[in-house]
């Protein structure tokens, strides 16, 4: 630098660079952070209303995964540990979209869930359904160029986890995904349609009813594979008046 001038500062709104805007949902429509029914909110919800931040430079150019970390395998649960998992084998697939509609390419999109029986590989999980040695319940894969992802695993069994008498989860699947922001982060579960432990569910009644059916996959039975795999599609929308529910906190639990 040689110099400096002495012109007054730009305004922001002045320039140069422009920074994406990603909608944000309706107040109406976002997951309480404290729901009653659901008891281990109290201990995770914000005393005070969370506010939301501007998106700067950091929220919408990063970050950088490295798909090469990622390998096909990782993508297959129902292969660990030289063996085969017991179960329903399934296949889970569906696309990742933006506010827009248009596909998120090279999302990460990382899930976890209990084995058949309905049990984690946890260290905190010890109610006595069998471990499969050959389950870990863990994989990941990273959309392609339509945002597409698929999985081949074991549909889940439902599972007691105390937060009232007699409480059973649904089957569900956990999601992680990471978009091409910071701004484009989930952490969601996927259900199963027809679900008869809906009703009881306070994580599934803590999302408002009009949002409900985002979280339930569509049986698809021209992807179903003969004599190996039944089919379950689920499209993921990251932000905006369509964007699938999401877990605003996680303190670590399986539930």
């Amino acid at each position: 630098m040689t110099g400096t001038t002495s012109r007054p500062p730009r305004d922001a709104s002045e320039s140069a660079l422009v920074l994406p805007r990603y909608l944000r949902d309706p107040e109406e429509q976002r997951t309480p952070l404290a729901y009653p029914g659901y008891k281990s909110t109290a201990l995770r919800a914000p005393l005070r209303t969370p506010v939301d931040l501007p998106h700067r430079l950091t929220e919408v150019t990063g970050p950088v995964l490295g798909e090469d970390r990622v390998v096909p395998t990782d993508a297959d649960l129902t292969l660990r540990m030289g063996g085969e998992a017991q179960g329903q084998r399934i296949i889970v697939f569906g696309r990742v979209l933006d506010s827009d509609g248009r596909p998120v390419p090279d999302a990460l999109v990382e899930v976890w869930q209990a084995n058949a029986g309905g049990r984690y590989r946890h260290v905190v999980d010890n109610w006595p359904a069998p471990l499969d040695p050959h389950f870990d319940g863990l994989g990941r894969v990273v959309t392609d160029s339509l945002g597409r992802y698929e999985f081949t695993t074991i549909k889940p069994g439902a599972y007691p986890w105390g937060n009232h008498h007699n409480a059973w989860r649904p089957a569900h699947i956990h999601f992680s995904l990471f978009g091409q922001a910071f701004t484009q982060r989930l952490v969601t579960q996927m259900y199963f349609p027809g679900d008869p432990l809906f009703e009881q569910d306070p994580i599934f009644n803590a999302i408002p009813p009009a949002a409900r059916y985002r979280t339930i996959s569509r049986f698809d039975l021209d992807r179903t594979q003969d004599n190996w795999a039944l089919a379950y599609q689920w499209d993921i929308v990251l932000r905006g008046q369509d964007q699938t529910p999401f877990e605003t906190d996680d303190d670590g639990d399986v539930a």
